[in-house]
């Protein structure tokens, strides 16, 4: 499962697809659109891993702690990939 959704991936990168094929004609304004592009990208993935972490399970209950600590390894993991 991916972190992004599909149509905001689709999105983002469509615009740096634009960004960089128009930066023969207007390369500062092709770089200004990139840098935008991987900052509001870099947000949203901070949004969405924040939401995903969601705190530590209520309860003391080891399948709980179990399924917490895989989600946790998960996300660092791919995360670790980038």
């Amino acid at each position: 499962m991916a972190l992004l959704p599909t149509e905001e991936r689709d999105r983002w990168a469509l615009r740096l697809h634009r960004a960089v094929t128009g930066f023969v004609d207007e390369p500062r304004k092709a770089v200004e659109e990139a840098d935008a592009v991987l900052g509001e990208t870099a947000a949203r993935v901070a949004e969405l891993v924040k939401e995903r972490r969601g705190g530590l399970p209520a309860k003391n209950d080891t399948e709980e702690l179990r399924l917490a600590l895989r989600d946790c390894r998960e996300l660092t993991e791919r995360m670790l990939q980038l």
